[in-house]
């Protein structure tokens, strides 16, 4: 972690306003709401208003699990995200990635062992952080597969975790009990 301790401390789900709680929804009522949702809490309009876009982003993107948690991870390592990456660790393997992959995403897209489309996932993602725009060939090989709407989740998948990382680093977001960090990999 960047930081050993919150800069913003995530608000305590009992002091939870009615309004913060209809924002948090399910999670609110199942008694396990994530550091990253009781921090962005302490600012409640802001928790309404970006929710509904996390949610699309995370669950109702056009793109296929799999492919939307190695765009995910990529953007949380290259961000030096430990609680994003670590979050979509546990995400990603239920969309059926295997350590070996997770390991190929922090190696990069020129790491051997890719299936070349995945390749060019996390050539994206590279692309996205460092240039904010879509190489050309990279943007190509993408369209012979995907949609429109999939193509245009491609870009807001990583636009959303860059921004989530930022926030994620800056706030100080304390991973979740449970969770592995960085140290199981090497990169």
């Amino acid at each position: 972690m960047r930081l050993s301790a919150p800069r913003i401390t995530p608000l305590n789900e009992k002091d939870c306003s009615a309004e913060t709680r209809e924002s948090l929804g399910k999670a609110a009522d199942s008694g396990r709401v994530y550091n990253i949702f009781r921090t962005v809490a302490r600012h409640p309009k802001l928790l309404k208003r970006w929710l509904p876009f996390a949610n699309h982003v995370l669950v109702k993107s056009a793109l296929p699990a799999r492919d939307h948690e190695i765009l995910t991870l990529r953007t949380g390592w290259l961000c030096r995200s430990e609680y994003e990456f670590a979050q979509h660790v546990v995400i990603g393997r239920r969309a059926g990635l295997i350590d070996a992959d997770i390991q190929r995403i922090v190696d990069g897209p020129d790491a051997p062992g890719w299936d070349p489309f995945e390749a060019t996932l996390a050539r994206a993602a590279d692309e996205l952080r460092r240039d904010a725009f879509v190489s050309e060939p990279t943007w190509k090989t993408l369209a012979a597969r995907y949609s429109n709407e999939q193509l245009m989740d491609t870009v807001f998948t990583v636009g959303e975790y860059n921004l989530v990382s930022m926030a994620l680093n800056s706030l100080g977001v304390q991973l979740d009990p449970g969770l592995e960090g960085f140290s199981r990999w090497r990169g």
